[in-house]
């Protein structure tokens, strides 16, 4: 008989932590820990193969990766903004700022 593992699941929302502990024979991959922890049939919005991205211990996996004994299984929301352009956005804005000044100057003289 294969020894069993146990491992957490965790999916975190914006109000609260979803965690479940699951044991698992060992060998198990990702996508059986989430399967088994019941998060799927709790959050439908959860897709495996889609928009969500999964860890173990904060490190990027894929469901097919097998677990080892006291892994923490994390699913990503996906992001809503890429950071990347919000930056860019602010940054942008910020010039307009200082460029703007000079109207007020002209309005006063």
């Amino acid at each position: 008989m294969a020894e069993a593992i146990r491992v957490e699941v965790v999916y975190a929302l914006p109000q609260r932590q979803e965690l479940v502990q699951v044991s698992l024979p060992e060998g198990a991959t990702v996508r059986q820990a989430i399967e088994a922890s019941g998060l799927l049939q709790k959050y439908p919005d959860i897709e495996l193969d889609g928009r969500n991205k999964l860890g173990i211990f904060a490190k990027l996996t894929k469901a097919d990766a097998t677990l080892r004994d006291r892994d923490r299984v994390e699913i990503y929301r996906p992001l809503i903004a890429d950071p990347k352009a919000v930056r860019k956005k602010r940054a942008d804005e910020g010039k307009v700022m200082k460029k703007g000044g000079g109207a007020a100057e002209e309005s006063a003289a």
